[in-house]
């Protein structure tokens, strides 16, 4: 169902790739992969649709995340590139369309924003109500629910409305004054709710009811999953910081570290979680940075631009670089390809560094298998030109623990060159 509810924008973003993509012959008068009104006629003529239904087509392919539109120029989605190999990569694209149905279909004028996002707000319990009743559900029933889901909203919030210029509660005496903007009726709104679920696929709506579709039904299935994950947190970090969290994680087994990750990621909105995570990997704690682009890949899709944008910090550059190419597409194991030989030495010594700081000294003396450099010498040369703040610690901790005399020799020396610049 995914699939046939965005075959029509699957077919738009391809052609978009073809046809208006960096170097291609058809490409735009500007050089960007923008649809503009010549290239949606264009499209249109190609593909033997209307100019209206071609645009439509492609407002749901940047909404699914099959298109990404990154400031007036465009560029193909992972989701894309995944859509015949990869059914999770179209639920994911679907589930992004679900999750921005406010958007889809333009909100009815004449109605105060704040009543429009009360009633988005709202809509979750409304969902939740279709889905549990697993059949046609009068609308009259939908808006009772609504207009009690918007009261205890308000309630929350302790607010109390006022009539504008007068200062005083709204409900005081005023003959002739109109209602309050708050007091709005909400099936107008209730109707463009609805009529917007169901253009992406979540329900069916007419005849006075609303039924959700069995993809709809699985989405908000998925959703309710998500709430009790965040409510069920293994290890108890779900309040904490991201590196607390972070820290919290770093004892456990990888499937409950993941585990972890996503019960917090699933109680706070993920643009604020990325940001702390980043932040987290930005800190002076090598485990952590480490952690920190576990749970980013956790994250997945919506990470990627805020992973895009710290590729150029040195610190986070092999970290970003291996994130985002696992992301495209490569294999984990073929990731490190991306490195050049100085990046994976950076990240040989930021590595270390964590085991030094958080492992025991057999792990660390295991780590020198990891190099890519063939021999330790060639190691210890390019260990020394990397630059890395804590390379001193690391050859002083490695020369610490390894059993072989000699070797441990040759380290110590390299650690007392770099420490006093020579």
């Amino acid at each position: 169902m995914a699939r046939t509810g965005l075959a029509g924008a699957a077919r738009v973003a391809r052609w978009a790739d073809a046809a208006l993509g960096p170097g291609r012959a058809g490409a735009t008068t500007d050089g960007k992969a923008t649809l503009s009104d010549a290239t949606a006629e264009r499209a249109a003529a190609e593909l033997g649709l209307s100019a209206a239904q071609v645009r439509a087509d492609w407002d749901t392919a940047r909404l699914a995340g099959l298109v990404e539109v990154h400031g007036d120029s465009a560029r193909p989605g992972w989701r894309l590139r995944a859509w015949d190999r990869d059914d999770s990569a179209v639920l994911r694209g679907w589930v992004a369309l679900f999750d921005a149905w406010s958007l889809a279909c333009p909100e009815p004028g004449g109605h105060e924003p704040a009543a429009v996002a009360e009633v988005v707000s709202a809509m979750p319990q409304v969902l939740s109500f279709l889905q549990l009743s697993a059949g046609p559900v009068p609308v009259e029933q939908l808006l009772d629910l609504l207009q009690q889901r918007v009261t205890e909203l308000r309630t929350e919030r302790c607010e109390v409305a006022y009539e504008p210029g007068t200062g005083q509660p709204a409900g005081t005496p005023r003959p002739a004054d109109p209602a309050p903007a708050g007091d709005a009726p909400l099936a107008p709104l209730l109707d463009w709710a609805l009529r917007a679920l169901a253009s992406v696929g979540a329900l069916t709506y007419g005849g006075g009811q609303a039924t959700l579709t069995p993809l709809g039904s699985w989405a908000v299935w998925v959703k309710l999953e998500q709430i009790c994950v965040a409510a069920q947190s293994p290890a108890g970090n779900i309040e904490q910081s991201a590196e607390d969290m972070l820290r919290g994680c770093a004892q456990l087994r990888p499937n409950a570290a993941r585990a972890e990750y996503r019960a917090w990621l699933a109680a706070r909105p993920v643009g604020s979680a990325v940001t702390e995570l980043i932040g987290a990997a930005r800190g002076d704690d090598a485990l952590l940075r480490g952690l920190a682009f576990e749970a980013l890949r956790v994250v997945g899709a919506p990470a990627e631009p805020d992973v895009r944008a710290v590729v150029d910090e040195p610190a986070l550059r092999p970290y970003a670089l291996l994130w985002l190419a696992e992301h495209d597409g490569i294999d984990p194991e073929d990731a490190h390809e991306v490195l050049t030989r100085e990046e994976a030495t950076w990240l040989w010594v930021d590595t270390a560094a964590a085991v030094a700081d958080h492992g025991e000294a057999p792990m660390l003396v295991r780590h020198l298998e990891s190099a890519v450099q063939p021999t330790v010498p060639q190691l210890l040369d390019e260990v020394r030109a990397v630059g890395h703040p804590r390379t001193v610690q690391v050859l002083v901790a490695l020369a610490a623990a390894h059993p072989d005399p000699a070797l441990a020799k040759a380290v110590r020396r390299a650690a007392f060159q770099v420490h006093t610049g020579g």
